[in-house]
């Protein structure tokens, strides 16, 4: 239409592959904060929460460093005591697969495990 400016908007329904939530990428961000913030350190019930916390934070903010545009992400970290015991850890999301994904990792000493999971959801 001639003479109608378009604002520059673009709508994408999907995103190109070099944006798309890649799995194996975001495991590897996990792994390396994970071993990086978490080598060496103790168990201690006290700081669980706020170590938790800050490696949520240190995930997130890698990932939106990453170059995957328009994901809004969320993250999820669990840390416990290493007794030699069983954890259970489940998820369940209603999302758009074509484009919606996660990854998790594990890290575990003598002293403590940590799940950490992302999700990466795509903001049509």
């Amino acid at each position: 239409m001639e003479g109608q400016d378009t604002g520059g908007n673009t709508y994408h329904l999907r995103p190109n592959y070099q944006h798309k939530f890649k799995p194996v990428i975001v495991k590897a961000c996990i792994r390396e904060i994970l071993r990086e913030q978490l080598s060496g350190v103790q168990y201690e019930p006290e700081e669980v929460p706020a170590l938790s916390r800050a490696l949520a934070e240190s995930i997130k903010n890698k990932l939106k460093d990453a170059g995957f545009e328009r994901y809004k992400f969320v993250v999820q970290v669990v840390i416990g005591e290493q007794r030699g015991e069983g954890v259970k850890m489940a998820s369940r999301c209603f999302w758009d697969a074509d484009t919606d994904s996660y990854a998790e990792d594990l890290f575990m000493n003598e002293s403590l495990f940590c799940v950490a999971a992302a999700f990466g959801c795509y903001h049509y």
